[in-house]
């Protein structure tokens, strides 16, 4: 076989993805918080980009913004009757834009591949005037700030510790405590860091143990009860040894408590009480990281007429504007100058028609989501139904990984509350009748209605498949397990023992 240099032709087809297609699919599938930080990075690094605040005023003193040929991205904000007609012209150039099929993969370069987690004053709670004439404001509580817990220890070590060396000691373990109050790591690997005795470490932390609140640097939720308890002075020999047999306690073994503690049941019960009513978690009253307040990407309400107006929630979206006039000010007299201008022009312009298009797209799966869950939104979660990816895909002509992308971190508020847009997409079963099958949800919430309801008579995994057959649902015991340990409830057996110790559980 002769090796030699040759040209060949070839015709073939492929999916090209470009720079900007990619772009408007990986803008898809962020969250708002992700999305503001894009769009922040966009505005630092684009000097055509400008943001404009919610009465269309520009944030920067500067020359005046012109709309480039795109719109501005709160054009988007309009409100949706569900008369979603696929041959609208930018619906069309949505779905052209940015629907592709789940085999396109991409680099981890995105935001939302990148680790943003969580920003700083994007969350804006509106829970009341700001005002210096709102009669409710109150200034005491603006300017106060409540202690966190290694504060408030760090305050008792400089009480307690007189000895320099154990006071380091002391301030070293309350560094390491953690928001519940508990000291997770081990004596021996402290002591080896600070080059100081193990015995040394382990008497300053049994002093430390005395703290305010009581239990708070226990290493493990044995010791934070016991410190309780020997507050108290209700540690006796019965109770420490319950408390070194705190699995059975879990999985309400009365028996082996019984043999174990010797004692009767009634001595159990008791004893199990006073354990029910100390604080397994000392540190959880003090200040710690304020959780971010959750935004909905899509308001639904109920329409004066009937039906439902789904409306895109104008906080989750960018007003961007390019800045042409300034385009024109710099001028275009240096070659390199132009093409930099130009590509800045360029990015921008694509940037706020992902923008518009991404938030048509959102709104388009939403109100197809909401004309299949209306039951649901009108009676409840156990009238929600069965639904998958296809069938919204189908129905509003797009890829399935498309509106997996839009359904992922965004999150609708209805009357019935917030959700995750993939709250609604729940697996059917079947029902018993050859009717309309289950929403997997409603029954996990029949499940739990069932068991809430049970009373003395405690409902085993058989009983409950028997009734809900009852109900016109088709279920096996194994999956019926699997729902009630979703869910978080005990077995029969364990309720049964719960029940015992505590006729009010």
């Amino acid at each position: 076989m002769v090796m030699a240099p040759r040209l060949e032709l070839r015709q073939g087809q492929a999916l090209v993805m470009t720079p900007q297609l990619q772009q408007a699919i990986k803008l898809l599938q962020l969250s708002n918080l992700e999305l503001v930080a894009y769009v922040e990075q966009e505005l630092e690094r684009n000097p055509l980009l400008e943001r404009i605040d919610a009465d269309g005023a520009q944030e920067f003193d500067g020359a005046e913004a012109e709309p480039a040929e795109a719109p501005a991205v709160e054009a988007t904000q309009g409100l949706s009757d569900l008369d979603l007609d696929p041959d609208k012209p930018r619906q069309a150039e949505a779905d052209t834009a940015i629907d592709a099929e789940i085999d396109n993969t991409f680099t981890n370069d995105g935001p939302s591949d990148q680790g943003y987690n969580s920003y700083d004053g994007l969350i804006d709670g509106r829970g009341g005037s700001a005002a210096f004439d709102d009669e409710r404001t109150d200034f005491t509580e603006l300017m106060s700030e409540r202690q966190t817990l290694r504060e408030h220890l760090a305050d008792q070590v400089s009480l307690e510790f007189t000895d320099p060396v154990e006071r380091a000691i002391a301030v070293h373990l309350v560094g390491l405590v953690d928001e519940a109050g508990y000291l997770r790591e081990p004596v021996s690997e402290i002591a080896e860091r600070l080059g100081a005795p193990a015995e040394q470490v382990e008497a300053v932390l049994v002093r430390c143990q005395g703290f305010d609140p009581t239990g708070v640097m226990a290493r493990d939720l044995a010791e934070c009860l016991r410190l309780q308890l020997v507050e108290r002075d209700r540690c006796d020999p019965a109770m420490a040894a319950l408390l070194d047999h705190l699995d059975l306690l879990a999985v309400r073994d009365t028996a082996a408590l019984m043999r174990i503690c010797g004692v009767d049941a009634e001595d159990v019960a008791d004893m199990i009480r006073e354990i029910r009513a100390l604080n397994p978690r000392p540190g959880a009253a003090f200040e710690h990281e304020t959780a971010q307040t959750l935004i909905p990407d899509v308001l639904v309400r109920r329409a004066p007429e009937g039906g439902w107006t789904v409306e895109l929630n104008s906080e989750t979206l960018p007003r961007l504007l390019v800045n042409q006039r300034y385009l024109t000010k710099v001028g275009t007299h240096n070659k390199a100058t132009k093409t930099y201008l130009s590509d800045c022009l360029s990015s921008a312009n694509w940037l706020l028609r992902s923008l518009d298009q991404r938030a048509t797209t959102i709104l388009k799966v939403a109100s197809e989501i909401v004309r299949q869950q209306d039951t649901f939104l009108v009676k409840g979660v156990a009238h929600l139904r069965p639904l998958n990816l296809r069938t919204i895909a189908d129905a509003i002509g797009m890829h399935e990984s498309t509106v997996s992308r839009v359904t992922s971190n965004k999150y609708m508020a209805t009357p019935r509350g917030i959700f995750e847009l993939k709250y609604f997409f729940t697996a059917a079963i079947a029902s018993t009748d050859g009717g309309a099958a289950h929403s997997a949800e409603a029954v996990r919430h029949r499940i739990k209605s069932l068991i809430d309801a049970e009373g003395k008579a405690v409902l085993s995994d058989d009983r409950l498949v028997e009734l809900l057959k009852e109900d016109g649902i088709d279920i096996a015991r194994r999956t019926v397990a699997k729902y009630r340990e979703a869910l978080n409830i005990p077995s029969s057996v364990q309720r049964r023992r719960q029940k015992d110790l505590d006729p009010k559980a």
